[in-house]
């Protein structure tokens, strides 16, 4: 009896351990494609991905929607030539994901010279139901 205790207890952790590695890959893929849909401006992509109840703050202060977001990127307003993700680490809980990552962009915002930008950021998701979805977004600068 007590082996079989032992064995059950081994089996449901490492159901538990798939399961979690499973979410941690969505989640990646996830953050990878916004990361390519800035890039590209892909409107599609972008609204896909975010929830409508998306909250995205910018180093500046500057809060946006979802619609204020994916229209500013898909306009060129917010023009990213490219962007690097780097240091990124991951946490899960239940249907909730918050993802922080050092971010670097060359840009070409309307209006503006080329530029880059050097930054910290750190997203939420939630699953909603086997898609994550980024709801909230803030970046600070990096020192």
């Amino acid at each position: 009896m007590k082996r079989l205790s032992i064995l059950l207890i081994v089996t449901l952790s490492i159901t538990g351990l798939k399961a979690q590695n499973k979410q941690m890959k969505n989640l990646e893929k996830a953050v990878e494609a916004l990361r390519t849909a800035m890039v590209d401006g892909d409107r599609t992509t972008l609204t896909a991905i975010s929830s409508e109840n998306l909250t995205y703050g910018h180093s500046s202060g500057k809060i946006e929607t979802q619609k204020e977001f994916v229209e500013n990127i898909v306009n060129g307003n917010s023009n990213f030539d490219s962007i690097e993700l780097s240091n990124q680490q991951i946490i899960i809980q239940n249907k909730t994901g918050i993802v922080r990552h050092d971010f670097y962009a060359t840009t070409h915002d309307a209006g503006r010279s080329p530029g880059e930008v050097k930054l910290h950021i750190m997203t939420v998701w939630v699953k909603e139901g086997k898609d994550w979805k980024i709801i909230g977004r803030q970046a600070v600068r990096k020192m």
